[in-house]
């Protein structure tokens, strides 16, 4: 079977699934990626997952595009496109055969609905999977000397809990709902804010920025947020253009998947067990 052929399933589209989608994309492979019915998505400008949404979602030069089943992926594919499904459980995904499926949810636990029979070559994103457990190969998602390092024996580092730091701000820099209700941004991405500004509502409850920078990242309006979900993403750098670009560390992560599936390849598609 030709490389340009292969099927790449993706369970989840947030930003570090998007970016793996768009380089594999760039790179030949027909992708389809599944999600959630309402996605907590934060960093919607890079993410696929808009989408769901909105039914089409556009990310750098590649175009996805919501579809009601699976069987209408090829139609997608002929026009060069990405399809999306709606398949909280990622059944559908498995219809069409995928050769290679990532897993790419980043629910940082455990899975025990990911398993190597899923597919000839299964990969998973960050913590929560064990290669040559429940998949063939894991890449590493923690900021740091091995991020996009590709695992074949072992798991990813353990979620810290902390955000990644940028330009010295971590935790300040991710913005949390304070109380359960109804999310409702006063703001858009790649709007400036400044620290101490009121910049979203959850339910009748204010949320203010906690320092000056671009939003990054905003939760999708109306969703109905628990208490302490990450709802927004301020970045201090201040520059507009990086919320609407894949990131360095999407970039990262979607090489490594892609190296993880060429190694596969030359293995000659068998030699990886778990």
């Amino acid at each position: 079977m030709e490389k340009e052929r292969w099927i790449v399933a993706i369970r989840g589209a947030g930003d570090l699934a998007s970016g793996a989608a768009l380089r594999l994309w760039r790179c030949g492979f027909r992708v389809i990626l599944s999600e959630l019915p309402e996605p907590l998505c934060v960093r919607r400008a890079v993410s696929f997952a808009g989408a769901v949404f909105e039914r089409r979602m556009k990310v750098e030069e590649a175009e996805c595009r919501l579809v009601s089943d699976p069987a209408e992926a090829r139609r997608v594919w002929a026009e060069n496109d990405i399809p999306l499904v709606v398949d909280p459980h990622g059944a559908g995904l498995f219809s069409l055969n995928p050769e290679i499926l990532i897993d790419a949810r980043m629910i940082k636990s455990r899975r025990d609905d990911t398993h190597c029979s899923d597919a000839p070559l299964v990969i998973g994103l960050g913590p929560g999977f064990l290669a040559g457990g429940n998949v063939h190969a894991v890449i590493e998602t923690n900021r740091g000397h091995n991020l996009g390092r590709v695992i074949w024996q072992g798991e990813a580092e353990p979620d810290t809990g902390t955000p990644g730091t940028i330009q010295g701000e971590d935790t300040r820099r991710v913005v949390k709902a304070p109380c359960a209700g109804i999310f409702h941004p006063l703001v858009s991405i790649g709007d400036h804010v400044a620290a101490g500004d009121r910049i979203a509502m959850v339910g009748r409850m204010p949320v203010h920025a906690q320092l000056t920078g671009i939003v990054r990242g905003v939760l999708y309006p109306g969703l109905n947020v628990a208490k302490d979900l990450k709802i927004m993403d301020i970045d201090p750098r201040g520059k507009q253009a990086y919320c609407f670009s894949v990131s360095d560390k999407a970039n990262a992560v979607g090489g490594g998947a892609l190296e993880a599936i060429l190694i596969w390849n030359a293995r000659g598609s068998a030699g990886t067990r778990c």
